[in-house]
């Protein structure tokens, strides 16, 4: 029942955007849904499974997506060297956050992040060469082999592949020996660390695989958008979308 009904749901995605009939308004939402649910997937691993509330996704969505904004629309570089540079910068920035705030524990952890989303937030807003809160229009839409993702149809595809890939991804992740060891740690620290676990390790590993997937969709967002601004970014996103994995 459970293969018909995912056999079903794959049918309908990749047939929504074909159907001329279709929306364009539907087309947008669910282009919408799809970038959200790679940040939520991240906080499924953070905070469903690891255990460790975090506020601050919003921010790392903010760096994927003002990354390659800066890089197309004033040095001219391609969206995929913006691709890259996202998820180097949140690789960086998570790894060293996350050396300072995963020693933190009770409310402590939340506290943190809240405070990352913060600071991000006027940190995109206060620099000049980022457009301050006006952000950075005329983002160029992404290009693969000379076709251009320019309109929402043909963007939805691409969105949509790389959640399924992501989900998959996920899953094969959590079914193996990291994963194990990263479902221990909801458990308590103490009874893992028992079993030889080393909890911040892999702490450090949910932290950073949650903040790539959200840079990853703050790069679809930005040219799918094609327009970044401060207040897309904001604490307020990152409760919605904490809010998002635990209703969904």
């Amino acid at each position: 029942m459970k293969r018909i009904l995912l056999i079903l749901f794959l049918v309908l995605l990749v047939a929504l955007p074909l159907l001329p009939q279709t929306p364009e308004f539907w087309i947008n939402q669910m282009n919408n849904i799809g970038i959200a649910s790679l940040v939520v997937l991240g906080l499924v691993i953070l905070t469903g499974v690891a255990g460790m509330t975090s506020f601050g996704q919003a921010a790392f969505v903010g760096i994927g997506a003002y990354a390659t904004a800066y890089l197309s629309t004033s040095i001219g570089l391609s969206p995929w060297i913006g691709l890259l540079a996202g998820l180097f910068i949140a690789f960086v920035v998570a790894y060293l956050l996350g050396q300072i705030t995963l020693r933190l524990s009770g409310h402590f952890l939340p506290l943190g992040t809240i405070a990352l989303g913060l600071s991000f937030y006027y940190i995109f807003g206060n620099m000049e060469f980022l457009g301050r809160h006006d952000g950075l229009p005329g983002i160029v839409p992404i290009d693969i082999f000379g076709f251009s993702l320019l309109k929402a149809r043909h963007i939805y595809f691409l969105i949509w592949g790389i959640v399924l890939v992501t989900m998959l991804l996920t899953m094969n992740l959590l079914s193996s020996r990291p994963g194990r060891a990263i479902r221990a740690l909801k458990s308590g620290a103490n009874m893992a660390e028992s079993f030889g676990v080393n909890t911040h390790h892999y702490k450090m590993v949910a932290f950073v695989y949650a903040a790539l997937l959200a840079s990853l969709a703050g790069w679809l967002y930005a040219h799918e958008q094609r327009a970044v601004s401060p207040s897309t970014f904001g604490l307020n996103y990152g409760i919605e979308y904490l809010f998002m994995a635990i209703i969904g």
